[in-house]
């Protein structure tokens, strides 16, 4: 199979670097690589299995033969560069928030709405889901499929890495300042995230919610079903890597926790780890690493007539970011929709 150019934007990034190992790591058909960054990163180099890419300037980069863009810039890069890099013929995928809600433009996980991907060819634009959505609809998907959802409570349980290299640095300096007790000073979060949680992710909105927890309730709409009520908390923890979830489900139709376990287990991108019995679950520093969204402690809840409680836990950077844009390429190169341009010329 003939191989196609990728370019990863945003490849200095903790996403970018995840995106390089994932397409390594996954076989991906590439016949090359390009690492591109802002001006700053100008010849940082990165690794990409075995080999090391010395980074280009997107600003000035040419996108004419190249297949597909994996996007990890951040939103203000996205909205000026992914239309420009779209009219170049190059398929862009893009993790950031500024093209999800857009009608013309397919949010896409690949085990949940497969099918929508083919409306990519209005602006050659992919969005990527938010990483908290990315893996509760993972595992909502098949329950939804056989019991269809009414409504859905989450509180979420976010690792710092869904706030960049700074959060991740932030949390091991405060926790050493601890220790040693230094004065303990925090830049990337509104208050100490060393031993604490901060129920605050991204601005807050006119009705109290965050926008982190909007784009929940936008997100699994769009993907999953608009007739879906849901509301989200969403907390940041002193946790590296890894989101997890508390999720409580209403359902229109009965179905048992066994049922949702079966239906889970048998489900793509799920793993369920649901013994009732000391760490028979699953915790996010056991799904770093890895691709699946993992599900523990299914339950009945008797509070509401059809529900389901459930506790659910992925690396943020895989399928919550890097790993899911891999799965929309790959999709892309499964169904037919891209073919390699170098090859054509």
């Amino acid at each position: 199979m003939a191989g196609f150019k990728v370019a990863i934007a945003g490849a200095t990034g903790n996403v970018g670097r995840e995106m390089l190992n994932i397409l390594e790591e996954r076989g991906f058909p590439v016949s090359e690589v390009v690492a591109l960054a802002s001006r700053r990163s100008l010849n940082t180099e990165v690794s990409y299995g075995d080999r090391t890419l010395k980074v280009k300037v997107l600003d000035t980069y040419d996108f004419s033969d190249t297949d597909i863009c994996l996007m990890s810039a951040g939103g203000n890069v996205s909205k000026e560069w992914s239309p420009k890099i779209g009219r170049q013929g190059c398929v862009v995928i893009d993790n950031s928030s500024a093209w999800r809600y857009d009608a013309d433009v397919p949010l896409i996980v690949p085990e949940v709405n497969p099918d929508a991907i083919s409306g990519f060819t209005k602006r050659n634009i992919i969005a990527n889901p938010n990483c908290s959505t990315a893996q509760l609809v993972v595992a909502l998907k098949p329950l939804h499929d056989r019991a269809r959802i009414k409504r859905v409570v989450v509180a979420t349980y976010q690792s710092v890495s869904g706030a960049g290299k700074e959060g991740m640095d932030e949390l091991f300096e405060q926790t050493r300042a601890v220790f040693v007790a230094d004065p303990v000073s925090n830049k990337k979060f509104t208050k100490r995230i060393a031993f604490n949680v901060i129920p605050h992710i991204d601005v807050f909105m006119e009705d109290g919610f965050t926008k982190e927890e909007w784009k929940m309730v936008a997100e699994t709409k769009k993907m999953l079903d608009p007739k879906i009520k849901l509301t989200a908390t969403a907390v940041r923890v002193p946790v590296f890597i890894g989101h997890s979830e508390a999720v409580n489900i209403e359902f229109e139709e009965p179905i048992t926790a066994d049922e949702a376990r079966d239906l889970l287990r048998e489900a793509p991108g799920c793993v369920v780890i649901d013994k009732h019995e000391d760490g028979g679950y699953v915790t996010p520093l056991e799904s770093a690493g890895e691709d699946a969204t993992f599900i523990s402690r299914i339950r009945e809840d008797g509070t509401v007539e059809n529900g389901l409680s459930m506790w659910v836990v992925s690396d943020n950077l895989r399928k919550g970011a890097a790993l899911n844009a891999v799965q929309i390429a790959e999709l892309l190169v499964e169904r037919n929709l891209i073919k390699p341009r170098q090859q054509a010329a």
